[in-house]
């Protein structure tokens, strides 16, 4: 098995799962054991100000990190939040999933996000993507999700609305042309 880590899955147009039709999700884990994954296109209706409120973390309102919005990583513990962010000393807690990827779901980052230590780059999800042992692997088998490297401009710079396509586009070919049906020689 080749793990995915570090890659993007994007659902297919078939995809009529509400929670991940049109979804780009960031694989964080992928292992013998399954897959997990932070779902970074599907934004709620609650900023990180808001959401630092809410777990009573003073913030800076004026910065514009505190308008960002928060997504929804997956429908999977979505009381707990986690941070992608651009690489950034100092932050024992973050884990490196890439030289350009780091995740952590340690206050002190959330506390430094609408600060001058903050990460130069991240996101917040609620929630995340599971799949149990083999479960990924036969959602590709069954044509569900396209697997891509994953490109932190997606991540970071990209507008959330244009995720999808862009992460799309980087296939080379018209995804409206592909079939739903999945082929065996």
């Amino acid at each position: 098995m080749q793990s995915l880590e570090n890659h993007f899955l994007i659902a297919m147009p078939s995809m009529q799962d509400p929670f991940f039709k049109r979804a780009v999700a960031y694989i964080c884990e992928h292992n013998e054991d399954g897959a997990m994954g932070l779902v970074i296109n599907q934004p709620i209706n609650i900023t990180v100000g808001d959401l630092l409120d809410k777990i009573e973390i003073d913030n800076d309102k004026s910065t514009q990190a505190a308008s960002v919005a928060v997504f929804a990583g997956g429908p999977v513990k979505t009381d707990r939040g986690f941070v992608l962010h651009s690489p950034k000393a100092g932050y024992s807690a973050s884990q490196e999933l890439s030289s350009e990827i780091m995740i952590t779901t340690s206050k002190d980052v959330l506390a430094s996000l609408t600060t001058a230590q903050a990460p130069e780059q991240f996101i917040i999800t609620l929630g995340y993507a599971g799949w149990e042992q083999g479960q990924l692997e036969q959602e590709l088998l069954e044509n569900s999700w396209l697997i891509i490297k994953a490109d932190p401009d997606i991540i970071f710079n990209t507008p959330i609305e244009q995720r999808w396509e862009k992460a799309v586009a980087t296939l080379g070919f018209d995804i409206s042309q592909l079939s739903s049906e999945a082929g065996h020689a």
